[in-house]
Formats: structure tokens, sequence, C-alpha cells
């Protein structure tokens, strides 16, 4: 008979716990929303694919099992659709242009990037070498073909990575 482990976070929990979570969830590429500490429906949409993708009970909530699953689940996938060869800038809100929000309505934070939808849909995981987990969550003037642009938090950041090739991992 399988263990049930009591849950340790479900929706409408708030506070410090929350955020983590959220930010667990952004670095594995399952989570594009606001790192606000809310265990909403967007937190909970999040968890269940994370909890589908690693084979875990689709509970929506977070328990102990979960939560070590979310810390070892930042490496390289094992699993992708494909690899594109792409050339890779970096923005932020803070550069002249841009505005605070992606196309989908989301805060600009590390973990989104911006793509050519005729390339990678819109909404897609991707795995980024150099760069991390990702969601294709916006796009860009000069974001054409095999061209992508990662999110970072400030300036310094995005100059620091600069401009370079890297592989793509387009997951599930």
């Amino acid at each position: 008979m399988p263990v049930v482990t009591e849950p340790v976070l479900e929706q409408g929990a708030k506070g410090e716990q929350v955020t983590k979570v959220q930010q667990l969830l952004a670095e594995s590429g399952f989570y594009a929303g606001t790192l606000d500490g809310k265990f909403g429906p967007a937190t909970r949409s999040a968890i269940e694919r994370f909890q589908k993708h690693y084979s875990l009970p689709v509970t929506g909530t977070v328990d102990r099992t979960m939560i070590d699953t979310l810390q070892r689940a930042k490496g390289a996938p094992d699993r992708y659709r494909r690899v594109i060869n792409m050339e890779a800038s970096a923005y932020t809100s803070e550069d002249p242009g841009n505005g605070s929000y992606t196309y989908h309505g989301n805060q600009l934070r590390k973990g989104l990037v911006a793509v050519d939808p005729n390339v990678i849909p819109l909404g897609a995981r991707l795995y980024i070498e150099g760069y991390g987990y990702a969601i294709a969550d916006d796009t860009g003037g000069y974001i054409r073909g095999n061209r992508i642009d990662l999110a970072y938090e400030n300036r310094g950041e995005a100059l620091q990575f600069g401009r370079r090739t890297v592989s793509v991992y387009i997951l599930d």
C-alpha cells in the first residue's frame, strides 16, 4: 500500500513557502506567473503540470515528495522534443523601449523568454544551455527565425550574458 503524505501547501496558502515553491516551479520551467507568495489557480495549475510530468500523484497540492522532486529538477532535461541552435541575446525591463510585461501579460523576469512563434510556440517549456529552464512568453520586433531573447532581472546580468549561440531544448 502506498504511503500517503499530508499536503504541506494547498490552494489559498500564502507566504514565504509559497514563494519558494513558485520560484522552484519557475526555475524548472513550469510557472510563468508572479512570484507573489499567493497559492492561487495559476500556481495550482503549474503544480499539476509538474506532478504529471514527473509521474507524481496529480493533487494540485505540495507535499514533501513534491518539494524533493522540485529541488532535484534543476539539471539539464533528460526528455525533450527537439534541439535548436539559436542566436541568443538578453534583455530587461530596464532597457529603453522595453515594457515591464511580456506578450502574455506576465511581469518580465528571468525564466521568461521572447521567441518567434513560427519557430517556437508561445507557452512552450524550454531548457537553454547557460540560462536554465524557461517559458516562451514574449515576442519581439527583432526576434525572427532562430533568435531568442532571454529576460534577466537587471541590466548588468543581461550585459554579462551578451550575445551568443545557445542550444535550446524544446521540452514536452
